[in-house]
């Protein structure tokens, strides 16, 4: 379980706003180690493949944009979810492509879940203050769909340790992912903690 790996990807407006580092820094604060980093520009067929390694996906995507619809009181676009999922889809091509995205591959302990947990939910405005999008975006649901298009959200955390295997394969080659220690992994892991007194 120390080996864990995640995949987080600091998205256009994260970039664009000079948080990398702030993003960064939230990460390597709870004990995480960064073992792979690249800046790119992605695709849209890219980013297709990215949001469709679940073959679910589409599906539950779809599903859960029409149920946060109704629990607001409002009347979804689209009954289907897979109409409403391609809509949303085209968005985060156009959002995703915009500019460079920075792509990281972290590991340790839980990676996945302390992962989202930092984050925080997908929708800024209702995320937790302490979170890197609670702390950081007054974005919403409803401004985005206002204006047609994708939620600006900073970060892209993977949701499954399944889908992290999966999104990590699609972003890095297994050569660009480092195996290597730090010194604070003996504080984090090491059961007795020998060898901190001299």
């Amino acid at each position: 379980m120390k080996n864990e790996k995640t995949l987080i990807v600091i998205k256009p407006d994260g970039v664009q706003r000079s948080l990398v580092g702030e993003i960064i820094k939230r990460f390597e604060r709870i004990g995480l180690k960064l073992t792979a980093v690249k800046m790119i520009v992605p695709t849209a067929d890219f980013i297709e493949c990215h949001y469709t390694v679940d073959p679910e996906w589409k599906r539950v995507t779809g599903e859960k944009t029409i149920e946060s619809y109704r629990k607001k009181g409002l009347t979804p676009p689209i009954e289907d979810p897979f109409k409403v999922t391609e809509r949303v889809l085209k968005n985060l091509q156009n959002f995703m492509t915009s500019g460079p995205v920075i792509a990281m591959v972290w590991q340790g302990l839980h990676a996945v879940k302390l992962s989202r947990k930092i984050v925080g939910g997908t929708e800024p405005f209702s995320s937790d203050v302490g979170t890197i999008r609670g702390d950081f975006v007054l974005d919403s649901y409803q401004t985005s769909d206002k204006d047609g298009r994708s939620i600006r959200n900073l970060i892209h955390a993977s949701g499954s340790i399944e889908d992290a295997k999966k999104e990590i394969a699609l972003w890095f080659k297994p050569d660009e992912i480092i195996n290597y220690k730090l010194v604070s992994e003996q504080i984090l892991y090491d059961v007795n903690l020998d060898g901190i007194l001299e």
